[in-house]
């Protein structure tokens, strides 16, 4: 069989397969593995992976084995039920080169229901696109790599590399599941990421830190609230201050490769805020859990610096703070940013996957948030390609991913395995 025959028996079984693909997909989705929450989707993806056949090790993670590795960041909540999961193709006789195919199961909170249009984890197919939480970010990209594998085989083709597929949680906050792969042991010539990426490849993406501003005040009771400090107020004077940092950060960004000529590429977010304890008391305290993005090449070590040196000096700039200043902590992501790497074989294997499905050369994305992809580039040099399907609201609303972009993306993804992998007839 002669490579154009290969290329088109694949993605002849891609569509062959597709409507069984939404149906798993549509199964995944309506799993709400929320943070913590995660279990149900590792058993589906260890059940698919052994029905297939492959070898699965399915374990829970031990956050005292990845504290001392790069990349590690400080877990709060409660982490006894986490797992991994991963399964393993191996060849008769490996000719091939070896693969790892990654996705994550994890989920951001859905928010306030009625702001949905269906229900975020009753996943709706309308319009060429399925609806649901994490329809996008990621489980159809997770479920498609895995058809893409299923496309290889219903071809009457077989890899002939190793290939570990990898069912990981936390990508939405710290990355513990990926780095806990590595950690395992869990190593091969190159990684491949299905994010949703609108049909372009990663080139380059930020790090990202989460933080938490502790804020101090002086309860009283509001009828004489100018002599008391409102912690909460006082957030709002540090919030503004980082704004500050924010846009000077985005200015040294202007030169900075890939980013150079992205408008805007750091983003600070106060995500969550919680303070006082009585409507009628100037309250006491005030927690604001905050992210902001760092590029390729700063230190996180530096920039942590550079955060709590400008927390401090604007609460020199503060009438209670001064005396009183707010505590930083760190709660999660403490990521540097990845650029891909020394990855010429690899990018060209896809290449030509790309190329067979949708024309052309392979469109470039540099990315203003993050994904595992750091971790495997970063701490190993393995070369990290992240591509997927479109969609939109990622984080939000009405979250979606377009089924005619999560379908060629199977397309390329089989191809890629395939070209990178080496197939042979069953």
């Amino acid at each position: 069989m002669n490579s154009d025959d290969i290329r088109r028996k694949i993605q002849d079984a891609v569509d062959a397969g597709f409507d069984a693909q939404l149906a798993t997909t549509a199964d995944f989705v309506a799993i709400p593995s929320t943070r913590g929450a995660e279990g149900p989707c590792q058993d589906m993806i260890a059940d698919l992976l052994r029905e297939r056949g492959y070898e699965v090790d399915d374990w829970h993670i031990n956050v005292e084995d990845l504290k001392d590795l790069r990349g590690f960041g400080p877990i709060e909540h409660d982490f006894s039920k986490a797992r991994t999961v991963v399964g393993t193709y191996r060849p008769a006789t490996a000719r091939g080169r070896s693969l790892i195919l990654q996705g994550h199961c994890d989920v951001v909170p859905a928010g306030p229901l009625d702001m949905w249009d269906t229900p975020p984890f009753t996943p709706v197919v309308k319009d060429g696109r399925m609806y649901g939480r994490g329809a996008c970010d990621m489980k159809s990209g997770t479920i498609g790599a895995l058809f893409a594998l299923d496309a290889i085989k219903a071809a009457g083709l077989k890899p002939t590399g190793r290939i570990h597929f990898q069912s990981v949680i936390e990508e939405e906050s710290t990355g513990l599941g990926a780095l806990s792969t590595l950690q395992r042991g869990y190593r091969a010539d190159a990684c491949f990421i299905p994010e949703p990426t609108g049909g372009k490849m990663v080139r380059s993406q930020v790090g990202v830190i989460w933080f938490r501003l502790k804020v101090r005040g002086h309860p009283v009771h509001v009828f004489e609230a100018g002599s008391g400090s409102n912690a909460i107020t006082a957030a709002y004077h540090l919030i503004q201050s980082l704004e500050q940092l924010e846009a000077e950060w985005n200015e040294r960004a202007k030169g900075a490769p890939h980013f150079g000529k992205v408008s805007h590429p750091i983003n600070f977010n106060p995500g969550i805020i919680s303070g006082g304890d009585w409507a009628s008391s100037v309250p006491a305290w005030c927690d604001v859990d905050c992210r902001i993005a760092i590029l390729p090449g700063w230190s996180v070590a530096d920039c942590q610096d550079e955060i709590r040196r400008h927390v401090a000096a604007a609460s020199r700039n503060h009438r209670f703070l001064a005396n009183n200043p707010a505590v930083v902590e760190w709660c999660g992501f403490l990521s540097e940013g990845y650029e891909l790497k020394d990855s010429a074989e690899a990018e060209a294997a896809f290449a030509k996957a790309y190329d067979a499905v949708y024309g052309g050369p392979v469109r470039e994305l540099a990315f203003t948030a993050l994904t595992d992809t750091r971790f495997y580039g970063l701490n190993h040099n393995i070369p990290s390609l992240c591509f997927g399907a479109s969609g939109a609201a990622l984080h939000g609303f009405n979250e979606y991913v377009d089924l005619d972009s999560l379908r060629k993306s199977t397309k390329a993804t089989a191809l890629f395995i395939a070209e990178w992998c080496g197939v042979e007839e069953s």
